[in-house]
């Protein structure tokens, strides 16, 4: 029996595109779905329309167990070892960061009909707030597996980028593992308040509130919204980077009103310390609590692209920050 992405057994959670009814669509890695269904054998059903080599990766989790990576395919089936119900999450994993995935053509989106399954099950509730992170590749999880290989930068595969490249390793995820918390995952590689980036996205202040272009976002205003952005913008003055800094603000927190609002410096130091004076400027003349974590020293500058362990490292550190201020 055939069950649309719009039937209660199913949970979006990250950034889609839900206006059709054909398929839920999102371009943002982090972004997950959730089924509750019965039988032994489950196959999902996407739509590549949206896509081109080299396709994304997804995981499945059966159960709350471990996770399998794979690549996208029109149809993929989980068999479990019995009868009854089960719970599948699947989590969009990686994608190529510069394969088109704003405007129309996208080449580079997860695009979610439904499945086949002997029955609907019933999902638990998920009452836990959320969280959404608002960033660039790091916050995508771009090349935290570059060295797999024991390749330099340099010999970076475009090819193989799905592999390298992770969102559930990055330190958002991470951080709202270890909080609890559900991830919304906004992070497009070598975009900035400043500048645009790959894919053909805008710069932040542009695209944050769409999915893509067209596409407005359409879920509920997050409890917690940490903004993570600088490291692209270093090629523009600091007064360049302030205001669209302001002009950011001023859009999560019309998009997020009850929020708490974070304001996180860039982990390769750029404009550390003007931001660091610069939020309690805006608080005053907005009326605002913005908070503001300082991340000097957290990670060595380089690699740009925080690998595993100093993604976890950075978890560590940034949930432990955020646990005061939810305090």
């Amino acid at each position: 029996m055939y069950f649309s992405y719009t039937d209660p057994s199913v949970r979006l959670t990250g950034r889609w595109d839900i206006r059709a009814s054909e398929a839920a669509i999102t371009t943002n890695p982090g972004a997950y779905f959730e089924i509750a269904f019965t039988g032994k054998i489950l196959q999902l059903v996407f739509n590549l329309e949206h896509n081109e080599y080299p396709l994304p990766h997804l995981y499945l989790e059966l159960d709350g167990g471990a996770r399998f990576e794979t690549s996208l395919d029109r149809r993929l089936r989980v068999i479990a070892e019995s009868g009854g119900e089960h719970r599948l999450r699947v989590i969009y994993k990686s994608s190529t960061e510069a394969l088109s995935r704003w405007r129309m053509p996208i080449h580079n989106a997860l695009s979610f009909c439904g499945y086949d399954a002997e029955g609907a099950g019933a999902l638990p509730p998920d009452n836990r707030k959320t969280i959404e992170f608002v960033g660039d590749s790091i916050t995508e999880g771009v090349l935290v597996d570059c060295d797999y290989c024991k390749a330099p930068a340099a010999d970076i595969d475009e090819h193989n980028r799905p592999f390298q490249d992770d969102a559930t390793a990055t330190y958002a995820w991470l951080t709202a593992e270890r909080l609890n918390l559900r991830p919304v995952i906004c992070g497009f590689g070598a975009v900035g308040l400043t500048r645009p980036g790959k894919g053909r996205v805008p710069a932040c202040p542009i695209s944050y509130p769409f999915n893509y272009e067209g596409s407005p976002i359409s879920f509920k205003p997050c409890d917690i919204v940490v903004l993570n952005h600088g490291a692209n913008d270093r090629a523009h003055s600091c007064e360049e980077y302030l205001a669209k800094y302001e002009e950011t603000l001023l859009l999560l927190r019309h998009h997020n009103p009850d929020a708490l609002i974070v304001s996180l410096s860039a982990f390769c130091g750029a404009f550390r310390e003007p931001l660091a004076a610069f939020i309690p400027e805006f608080n005053k003349k907005h009326n605002e609590q913005i908070a503001f974590i300082d991340t000097a020293g957290w990670i060595p500058l380089e690699p740009l692209h925080p690998l595993r362990p100093a993604s976890i490292h950075l978890a560590a550190l940034l949930s432990s920050e955020l646990e005061k201020l939810i305090k």
